[in-house]
């Protein structure tokens, strides 16, 4: 009994989609190893990424020297229109002062690129800050970025709160409204300023992760 040949087309074809369901799989197990590494970077009740970074004052900071303190890290542009309803309107310089005057450890952050919106040297980023009445405890210059993509700051402002023991509890944005609108702050749930008052009295914070607003951190490519 003969059996049938398979016409040599047919193996090619054959051998090409298997090499393409492979190549497919390939990268579908890649996607989804990236889309793992990407969640994995701060995330709530997790440790906060560890970084060094070099201040306005070009001095060194690393967030383990600032173990057994809370630390917020607020990612600014001082051209966004929503970084300056919030500077502009006192709100952000105040939550600054208060949290400080508690101990808090404040760090603002710049991730633009040079060359981008919102990007400053260390001499210009002081001058800034003393025009607009702000109190962080340190300004971070995060040019390349890396910082910056490490916990996945989208916008400006973006707020992080890392607790005493060096665990993220909180991520998101300033308040609940997403407008550059002055008038908007007192209409809004101020949710960093309700974190840190939860935090200081050792309840959990109900509102852990919110969504950001604002302008694109201006990464360089």
């Amino acid at each position: 009994m003969k059996t049938a040949s398979i016409p040599a087309s047919f193996t090619g074809a054959a051998r090409a989609l298997s090499r393409r369901s492979l190549i497919a799989a390939a990268a579908l197990v890649a996607s989804w190893s990236i889309a793992g590494i990407a969640h994995a970077q701060a995330q709530i009740d997790h440790p906060a990424p560890a970084f060094s970074a070099t201040t306005a004052e070009s001095k060194t900071l690393t967030l383990d020297s600032l173990k057994g303190k809370t630390v917020v890290l607020e990612w600014t542009n001082h051209e966004c229109p929503y970084v300056r309803k919030h500077y502009g309107s006192g709100n952000i310089p105040a939550l600054q002062k208060d949290a400080t005057a508690h101990g808090v450890v404040w760090l603002q952050v710049i991730s633009s690129a040079p060359g981008q919106q919102g990007f400053v040297d260390g001499p210009t980023a002081i001058r800034l800050n003393q025009e607009r009445g702000a109190a962080p405890t340190h300004t971070l210059l995060d040019p390349s970025g890396q910082i910056g993509k490490a916990y996945g700051a989208q916008t400006s402002p973006h707020l992080f709160i890392v607790n005493p023991q060096g665990v993220l509890v909180y991520k998101g944005g300033i308040d609940s409204i997403a407008t550059a609108k002055v008038d908007d702050i007192a209409k809004a749930d101020p949710y960093v300023k309700t974190a840190l008052g939860e935090l200081a009295t050792g309840k959990k914070i109900s509102q852990a992760s919110t969504r950001p607003y604002g302008c694109s951190i201006k990464y360089g490519s």
